[in-house]
């Protein structure tokens, strides 16, 4: 088990005045409770507040792996069968769908499920009630897998060595529209969208979907496979730490200390509350990623070196690599990601600006409001069990020398280092103000962009998406 630690180097701090705490309150906890809660945290404090983990969406963690005895049964089975070659991509939501991060999916999507997560971020379930669901998670054929798979009704996936993954059972072929399912998803058709690109633009024009059976779990063998830990796994070791409400936080950007101090906040206002063992799931993005994006190896080194450091707790937080793809499609996408979270046990998502966000690909503007992804967070069909913390602005506090949260009444103190910043500064080998982030991991940052210089032969290596 891997673990980070957050760590402040003073008291922790209350809240600003101006700041108000805004917690989206579960719509079945009784008005006395809420009443409670909107009373503020001294209130809330005298009510022991008792919970296990949030139920997984469908009340049940839907687990695709075949079990080992008949892995060869089925091996040879695939073999029998039409096959589709997964690319990287595809491979990844193949992972997603066996651990049962989308649960209660229960393989690729079929129309029904395709249409009603593009037109309602949401899928309805047989017994009525909805859990959310934002992004498609569907497989593309062409015109050639379409005619081999002829009237089959189940079909093996294979990787790029023709090795069986997995197979499809009980097919459904549709039309795959790319321009509709592009406009849902990101709110644009834009050319330059990265998973639109790498995904959408130059696949099949029709869509399989089915019920899955893995036939063994997805490894990817780049010595990252001990963080990357199933929902299953996750709601293990938060029993096994007798968590009584689990906060998630994920990131696909190094650690600096503006996120621990975020994380050390949220704790402390959750044991205001009265919770008695809140846990940290800090869970990186190791999915697909754009090419300027720091990669999943060198993100964990520098996860690593801050663990080091002592910036975060062991003993208050769990670091697992969370497998999805990235869509970069802000509020859409954020959604996703807290769903998923639901299925892992975490009650409780931290949710910053712009989350899932990019820059417009064509025009120098962000593509969505800053704001929208929080507000849709707390409004959006099927996570109404899940609590939305929003991020609190931390910046760096020229008076104290380290990253604080944001006082607007003083604000010729504050020094905000944006990504762009951050960047610039590590690849020209420049350190940041004292207190930004701890020396190891900053290191980590400079090597990476070293690592991009000219080589002797004078080609610069160049960033590719992972």
């Amino acid at each position: 088990m891997a673990s980070l630690f957050l760590k402040t180097p003073g008291p922790s701090q209350s809240f600003p005045k101006t700041h108000k705490t805004h917690f989206v309150l579960p719509q079945n906890l009784p008005l006395s409770w809420r009443s409670k809660y909107r009373a503020g945290a001294a209130a809330a404090a005298a009510v022991r507040i008792r919970c296990g983990l949030i139920e997984p969406d469908g009340g049940k963690l839907v687990e695709l792996v075949v079990e080992e005895p008949q892995r060869d049964l089925k091996r040879r089975q695939a073999l029998s069968l039409p096959q589709i070659k997964l690319s990287k991509i595809d491979i990844q939501w193949v992972h997603v769908l066996s651990e049962g991060w989308a649960s209660p999916l229960k393989g690729f999507m079929r129309e029904s499920e395709f249409l009603q997560t593009l037109h309602f971020n949401s899928l309805r379930l047989g017994d009525g009630s909805v859990v959310n669901m934002s992004v498609p998670i569907v497989l593309a054929i062409d015109d050639s897998n379409k005619n081999n798979i002829g009237d089959s009704s189940s079909v093996a996936l294979v990787d790029d060595k023709d090795n069986p993954i997995a197979i499809l059972n009980d097919v459904e072929i549709y039309k795959h529209n790319k321009e509709e399912r592009t406009a849902r998803t990101w709110g644009t058709t834009a050319p330059g969208l990265p998973y639109a690109e790498q995904a959408i633009t130059h696949a099949g024009n029709w869509l399989i979907g089915g019920d899955l059976e893995v036939i063994e779990p997805i490894k990817y063998h780049d010595g990252l496979d001990r963080f990357r830990l199933s929902p299953a796994e996750l709601r293990d070791e938060f029993t096994r730490r007798n968590a009584d409400a689990v906060f998630a936080f994920q990131l696909r950007n190094p650690v600096h200390n503006g996120h621990a101090l975020l994380m050390t906040d949220t704790r402390r206002r959750l044991l205001e509350m009265g919770y008695k063992n809140p846990v940290l799931l800090l869970h990186p993005l190791g999915g697909y990623t754009k090419a300027d994006d720091v990669p999943l190896e060198w993100r964990m080194k520098q996860h690593e070196m801050v663990l080091e450091d002592g910036v975060l707790d062991p003993e208050t937080t769990v670091v697992s690599i969370f497998p999805s793809p990235m869509h970069y499609a802000g509020p859409t996408e954020v959604q996703w990601h807290a769903k998923a979270r639901i299925n892992a046990g975490a009650n409780f998502y931290i949710v910053g600006r712009d989350p899932a966000g990019m820059g417009h690909p064509l025009e120098k503007r962000d593509l969505y409001d800053a704001d929208h992804g929080k507000k849709v967070l707390s409004m959006a069909p099927g996570l109404e069990r899940l609590n939305i913390l929003p991020f609190k602005v931390a910046a760096y506090d020229k008076t104290q020398n380290g990253m604080a949260f944001f006082d607007p009444s003083r604000p010729q103190d504050f020094l905000f280092i944006s990504g762009t910043k951050m960047r610039a500064l590590a690849k020209n080998k420049e350190n940041p103000p004292d207190g930004f982030m701890c020396p190891g991991g900053w290191k980590v940052l400079v090597d990476y962009y070293d690592s991009l210089t000219p080589s002797e032969n004078g080609r610069v290596p160049e960033p590719v998406p992972v």
